[in-house]
């Protein structure tokens, strides 16, 4: 009895040992943490008001200049690195004329870093508005955009349904030796196109692509003539077409072997 008496004295004093290292373990990981925790708060204290210094635009910007990135990123509260909304960042640079998007992002120590995409235009639309690849509509200044660009016309909502239209028959065209050059939606739904010979085809409401076939084989035949030329063809019929003419255009150097 003795012998087990003695065993279990051991067996408690060896638990009261680990049991005091595993107390005093936790507390000084604890300790360490607050000491961890109190140093980490006192250094964002310290640095709390860093300056930005630098400023990356990323990305390949054609229309859009750095100096209108620059000036939209001022418009934001730029005092603090910490501080600063990156979200807003990006909003006023989006606001940007040409840019589709923006993606913004601080670098320590110092840095904004901002990604910017810009709208893929394909065409000008009612004249003073722009259609970029996805068939959305935008305002941007148009001075240093190609006079080749296309120039569709439609109402309202009518923009992707146009862009797909003239993008289908520009290929068809194209196969064929032709250039599409616009497209026009009326209100009524009518569809006009105009080729960059000046030929304007009506094409009405419906069946448009068997219409625009039936000029494309016709045309052959139509050009032979050499008094006049192609002015308007008017495929709105369930079979055949009717053709209206004009004179033949004079060039300068014509004029001058005349006089």
């Amino acid at each position: 009895m003795a012998v087990i008496r003695e065993k279990l004295s051991d067996i408690k004093q060896r638990a009261n040992w680990s049991l005091l290292f595993g107390m005093s373990f936790f507390l000084v990981v604890l300790v360490l943490i607050i000491k961890l925790t109190f140093n980490f708060s006192d250094w964002l204290v310290r640095d709390k008001d860093a300056q930005l210094r630098q400023l990356q635009v990323l990305g390949q910007p054609k229309y859009t200049e750095e100096a209108d990135i620059i000036s939209a990123i001022k418009k934001a509260k730029l005092d603090s690195f910490f501080d600063l909304d990156v979200k807003q960042v990006q909003t006023l640079v989006t606001d940007l004329p040409w840019v589709a998007s923006a993606s913004v992002r601080k670098q320590w120590p110092d840095t904004l870093q901002v990604y910017v995409v810009e709208h893929d235009v394909v065409a000008f639309w009612n004249d003073d508005q722009l259609l970029n690849a996805k068939g959305e509509v935008f305002s941007a200044p148009q001075h240093k955009l190609s006079k080749d660009l296309p120039a569709l016309f439609g109402p309202e909502g009518s923009e992707i349904e146009a862009w797909q239209t003239f993008s289908r028959f520009h290929e068809l065209f194209a196969v064929n030796g032709l250039t599409l050059s616009s497209l026009a939606l009326s209100e009524r739904f009518a569809w006009q196109l105009w080729l960059d010979n000046g030929i304007r085809l009506n094409l009405g409401r419906d069946d448009k692509a068997q219409r625009v076939q039936r000029f494309i084989d016709v045309y052959p035949h139509l050009k032979k003539r050499q008094d006049v030329q192609v002015d308007v063809v008017d495929l709105r019929y369930d079979t055949g077409l009717a053709v209206q003419f004009k004179p033949l255009a004079v060039t300068e150097e014509e004029k001058k072997s005349k006089v």
